[in-house]
Formats: C-alpha cells, structure tokens, sequence
C-alpha cells in the first residue's frame, strides 16, 4: 500500500527558508501537507494532483509552493520567508481520490483512507 517518509525539517531564523520532502510509493492520486502545532488542530497547508494542480492555504500562499518530483515519486514543499507563526510538526499525506473531493481547510473528506507520514518538525526562531 501507500508509504510516506518525510525529511527536511529543521531550526531556521524568521525570514529563512527550508525544504521539505515525501518519499512516495504506492498510489497516491491526491498528495498535501499539513502541519500542527501545540494546542492547535491539525491544518491544510498545500494540495497537489497528479497533474500538478495545486491549492494553498491563504496562510501560506505567496511563500510556500507545493510540487512532485515524479521520477521519484516524491513530494516537495520549498518553504520561503518563514515566521514564528509556521514552527509546527509538518506532515506530508495522501490519498487515493480525487484532489476534488478536499474540501475547506483542504483537508480530505472523513470517508477517505489518508496515508501519513511520520513528520517532521519545523521550527522558525523570531
């Protein structure tokens, strides 16, 4: 089935930038990130498709940019001009269906089977 690993968090400065990625195998039609961060619920970050149509959170846009890799099946977010606001555990997900089907917060309908990855912590220092 459908394995995630997730890598490229770290500790930057506010204004900083990181790179995280998602090593992919299995199906994974509709692939996003999220993050969480203490005593907060969990967030939509970025969406992507296999035709690489893309959706952002209004939080992120302008700064974070989703995208795969597909030789590798891997699953990309180059985080720009960070602030304190995103440190969070990002976790990188995928699911079978349609992107369409994600509804507000981009997150994916409660039917659906969602495949994680373990996280990764990013932590941006004001």
């Amino acid at each position: 089935q459908v394995q995630l690993q997730e890598s490229g968090g770290g500790s930057v400065q506010s204004g900083g930038s990181l790179k995280l990625s998602c090593a992919a195998s299995g199906d994974t039609r509709c692939m996003a990130w999220f993050r969480q961060a203490p005593e907060k619920e969990r967030e939509g970050v970025a969406v992507i498709d296999s035709d690489g149509n893309t959706r952002y959170a209004d939080s992120v846009k302008g700064r974070f940019t989703i995208s795969i890799e597909s030789a590798k099946n891997t699953l990309l977010l180059q985080m720009n001009s960070l602030v304190p606001e995103d440190t969070a555990m990002y976790y990188c997900a995928a699911t079978r269906i349609s992107c369409s089907f994600y509804g507000p917060g981009l997150l994916p309908p409660s039917w659906a089977t969602v495949y994680w990855g373990q996280g990764t912590q990013v932590t941006v220092s004001s």
